[in-house]
């Protein structure tokens, strides 16, 4: 669930990135970002430290960002959420960022569980077979889902494919009442 503070975050980031595509590079900067935050309990601490003042926060971003090669705008970004006391809820802010960017490069994010790991092949196929269907690119999230027996069941936007076993046996047990 993206929280309504996240959506103003990131419609500033596609306006001074200028386009979608560039958003995107800058997304994946903040991403990578992210994930350092959130993998290291100490930045976690530090970070959500209200007795931590603004500008040792912004100096370890800053390093950080020095670092991993952060592009400018992505370093003012982080900049201005350590200043807001937003640094920790990036993680929605890019969500939102991501969601935003998809609608405006025409992409649709298709949510799959299958019973079993997918392919190679087989997510080539399913990519081809839903941008088909619902006329948009496709961005597969593939999560593996043992309860489903065999199959899988896609989720893009409010539709739902069920190709499970489960599907169908639920199918085949409302038809039988």
């Amino acid at each position: 669930m993206i929280r309504r503070f996240a959506r103003p975050y990131a419609k500033a980031v596609i306006q001074l990135a200028g386009s979608p595509e560039k958003a995107k590079l800058v997304a994946d900067e903040l991403a990578y970002f992210e994930r350092a935050r959130s993998g290291s309990p100490e930045l976690m601490g530090l970070f959500a430290n209200p007795g931590v003042d603004y500008a040792t926060k912004s100096r370890v971003v800053a390093s950080i960002g020095a670092k991993v090669g952060l592009s400018d705008l992505a370093g003012r970004f982080l900049d201005v959420l350590v200043k807001n006391y937003r640094i920790n809820d990036l993680g929605q802010i890019l969500e939102s960022l991501h969601e935003m960017i998809n609608i405006r490069l025409g992409i649709a994010t298709a949510k799959v569980r299958s019973a079993q790991p997918l392919g190679e092949a087989e997510k080539t196929k399913l990519t081809q077979a839903l941008a088909q269907r619902v006329g948009k690119q496709i961005e597969l999230e593939v999560t593996t889902d043992p309860s489903l027996l065999g199959g899988f069941v896609v989720t893009v936007g409010s539709e739902v494919f069920d190709a499970s076993v489960t599907g169908h046996i639920e199918k085949f047990r409302h038809s039988l009442t």
